[in-house]
Order: C-alpha cells, then sequence, then structure tokens
C-alpha cells in the first residue's frame, strides 16, 4: 500500500458501516449506539458543517476515519473543534494514515475558521497520549472535571 494512493475525503451516512467495523477491530468492543448518535451528529445534521473524515484507498475501501465537529458557543468557546473519533484499521496502522488523517482534518477546519482543537485521552491510554503528542496536541488549561454517582 502506497500512502498516496489514500485519499481522505469528508465522511458520508454511507460510511457508517466501514468506521463503525474499524472501532470495533481497534477497541475489540462493539459501540453502536455511540456510532449511531455521533453520525446523526456529525455528518448527517443539516444543522452543522461537515467536519469529520475518511481515509480510503482507490477501490474506495475505507482504512481509517476522524470524528469531530464545531464547538458553536458551548460553554462561551467559539472558533474551536473537537476531536472526538480516530481510528484507522489495524491492518494500516504504522503507515502514516492516522497522521494524514489529522493533517487534513488541521486544514479542513482552519479553512472553516477553527483557531483550537480539544480532545480527550484516558491518561492511562500510552499509545493514544504518544500518538496526539507526536501530532503536536498538548495539555490543555482546560481542566476535564468529573462526579462518579453512587446510588
Amino acid at each position: 500500500m502506497n500512502k498516496s494512493a489514500i485519499k481522505i475525503r469528508l465522511m458520508r451516512a454511507d460510511d457508517f458501516s466501514a468506521v463503525f467495523r474499524i472501532d470495533e477491530k481497534v477497541l475489540k468492543a462493539s459501540r453502536p449506539d455511540y456510532y449511531k448518535i455521533k453520525f446523526e451528529e456529525l455528518v448527517q445534521s443539516t444543522d452543522r458543517l461537515p467536519a469529520s473524515l475518511v481515509a480510503e484507498e482507490e477501490d474506495g475501501t475505507v482504512v481509517g476515519f476522524v470524528m469531530g465537529g464545531l464547538l458553536i458557543g458551548e460553554y462561551g468557546i467559539s472558533h474551536e473543534a473537537t476531536l472526538d473519533t480516530i481510528g484507522v484499521d489495524p491492518n494500516y496502522q504504522h503507515k502514516g494514515i492516522g497522521e494524514q488523517l489529522i493533517k487534513e482534518f488541521m486544514d479542513h477546519l482552519r479553512a472553516l475558521g477553527v483557531r483550537k482543537i480539544n480532545t480527550l485521552v484516558d491518561s492511562n491510554d500510552s499509545r493514544l497520549m504518544h500518538f496526539f503528542s507526536a501530532n503536536q496536541f498538548t495539555s490543555s488549561k482546560t481542566i476535564n472535571l468529573e462526579r462518579s454517582l453512587r446510588r
């Protein structure tokens, strides 16, 4: 596989199965409800500018994706976006596709006027922390707060 043979394009509703399949392979878990909601919100909605992308081979096989959206005033934040999920089929990992997706995602968001991208990473996920660090993500000034709900 030649990296230049990979094309990055906007995600479409008919990419659902391929994106879902890649996520299952990467996480070894099934998250149909998550993807149903994300596709409705980020891909199928006519209320939002499209920002999610897929990486595909010349034959149209989707081998990776990045999903995210623009923040439109939440908590007074504007000109920012979120990167919600990224995945590359394990058979295509370590070939630069993740970096290519991030670069195209950044270029696309920059053209939309975005100045900052936020994402969340489990601090115990060293592989993902390394990936984002290698792609110039740093710790932010925003603090993620949590509260456990007990019965």
